[in-house]
């Protein structure tokens, strides 16, 4: 078993990783001050868990570089969102496919015949290796094979960067430079084909050598024998090692989120609903602005497959099909239908900062912050408060102050003529503004695992104490400390919700 001090070596050279950048092992045991066997475990700790890629970068006139390491930042945000993703697939799936994908998700890293032996270990009436293999089927869009060890990085020159970029799939918008650990990604993932093809036959197929490494149990996830690693942390190639994969839980929490449906009534609802179900076999990345076309007929079908659209005609279809245009959350083209994502998620992103500033700011704020949201441009404090029926002795003390905390942008005007006249106009930039708001929800969400953390430790023997010893003042003690637990955790997850909103989807 891994130890404490291991994890928390494991946690500095994660932390030494977020703050320099892409280094070499020499680099972050110079950085971390830590022995060259433990930063080299603390790799392993994090490699086996998804949460660090290695990869090497070809140099345009010399040798191949050092080996370099690299955070995968979103993989280290998914980890708080586990429960979420088995909510999904207890929702989707049986007790099977659930334990298979929770033996991942606990481990990070496993061989095909690990994850079998897991699940029949756990499993009380036992299944047969055939069963268990038709579930790895059902589940190969939400478990990969692991990426590349190493991959190589190719250095992007001035004149193709741009062209590159604009192809790349991992790019948010065309022309936004990619990141290192975009591009690290990226090269590291294996071909379609691949990626999701599952060995059936274990016992043959995995070699003598991988039988042996798996004669460790589950529960000693935490020796790295589960993924054989080489002096400087890469797999051996001829394992066959699995993972989850996030983006497909993402993909699944994104269609699961409920971001529109106070805009619809029941039938409109359920064709959305329908919709999504019908093309998400199709989608291959999380951010995508619209959906596979579906005609008219192809949703219907779909509608009528579940319990709530059952009743519905094809006219009621189509009428549905009517709102949601008008909404913007479906374009319609030559009879077939898409559903608009980047409309959707963009609705939900404004509703969620208004409701943020109407809490903080209140309700005069809202309306002001609502209307230049709405312009897109620059408006007067006059004919804001015109506008919005704000007094005019508070609007620009409300507008300064949402200035102040980064909601607005300001621009001073000066008319010169018989008398000089300074006017201050305002307006949201979105693309500022909701780097600023993810900002605010990161720092957010670290107070609240900060106040989890000192709330759980400062009660830690109590929290130890068997239950028949828990009585009087004690049991309220406890009764508290758990009720302090389950509000900041619940608030957790729901600002868990708005990050998935303007980070991940």
């Amino acid at each position: 078993m891994l130890t404490e001090y291991g994890t928390k070596h494991a946690v500095h050279v994660c932390e030494c990783l977020l703050r320099k950048g892409p280094l070499t092992r020499q680099n972050v045991k110079r950085y971390t001050e830590l022995s060259d066997e433990q930063v080299k475990n603390a790799l392993l700790v994090l490699i086996q868990q998804n949460c660090v890629q290695a990869f090497t970068t070809e140099q345009p006139d010399g040798p191949k570089a050092n080996t370099q390491y690299v955070v995968l930042f979103d993989n280290i945000l998914h980890r708080v969102r586990f429960a979420k993703f088995l909510t999904i697939l207890s929702q989707e799936f049986d007790q099977q496919c659930v334990e298979l994908v929770q033996g991942l998700l606990e481990h990070g890293r496993l061989t095909l015949k690990q994850m079998f032996d897991r699940a029949k270990s756990s499993e009380k009436e036992g299944k047969s290796d055939e069963l268990l293999v038709e579930g790895a089927f059902v589940l190969k869009h939400l478990t990969q094979r692991c990426p590349a060890s190493e991959p190589l990085l190719m250095p992007i020159s001035e004149e193709e960067g741009p062209a590159r970029k604009k192809g790349s799939k991992s790019a948010k918008k065309i022309g936004e430079p990619e990141t290192i650990e975009q591009q690290v990604v990226e090269a590291a993932l294996p071909m379609e084909a691949m990626r999701f093809s599952v060995v059936t036959n274990v016992e043959s197929d995995v070699g003598e050598k991988e039988k042996n490494s798996n004669n460790v149990t589950p529960g000693e996830k935490r020796k790295h024998d589960v993924l054989e690693l080489d002096e400087c942390g890469v797999a051996d190639e001829q394992s066959v090692v699995y993972r989850a994969n996030f983006e497909g839980f993402i993909r699944r929490l994104r269609h699961k989120a409920d971001h529109v449906r106070a805009h619809l009534d029941d039938g409109a609802a359920n064709v959305l609903s329908a919709m999504l179900q019908a093309t998400s076999s199709a989608e291959k990345k999380v951010k995508t602005k619209n959906s596979v076309p579906l005609s008219l007929s192809s949703i219907y079908e779909e509608v009528i497959k579940s319990e709530a659209g059952r009743n519905m005609t094809l006219d009621h279809v189509r009428a549905s099909l009517v709102q949601l245009g008008e909404l913007s959350f479906v374009d319609a083209s030559s009879d077939s239908y898409s559903i608009d994502f980047e409309k959707i998620i963009e609705i939900a992103q404004n509703e969620e900062v208004e409701s943020v500033v109407s809490k903080r700011y209140g309700r005069d704020a809202y309306r002001i912050f609502r209307l230049l949201s709405k312009s897109g441009r620059l408006l007067e404090t006059d004919k804001i408060s015109d506008t919005t029926f704000v007094e005019k002795k508070d609007a620009p003390k409300i507008l300064y102050k949402l200035w102040k905390d980064g909601y607005l942008l300001m621009e001073k005007l000066v008319v010169t003529g018989a008398r000089q006249s300074q006017f201050l106009l305002w307006k949201v930039n979105r693309q500022i503004l909701w780097k600023h708001v993810l900002d605010e929800m990161f720092h957010a969400a670290l107070n609240l695992s900060l106040r989890v953390s000192y709330e759980l430790d400062r009660e830690k023997e109590l929290l130890n104490l068997p239950a028949d010893k828990r009585t009087g003042p004690l049991q309220d003690r406890y009764n508290r400390i758990r009720k302090v637990r389950i509000l900041l955790e619940s608030s957790q997850m729901k600002l868990d919700d708005a990050i998935l909103l303007f980070h991940d989807f």
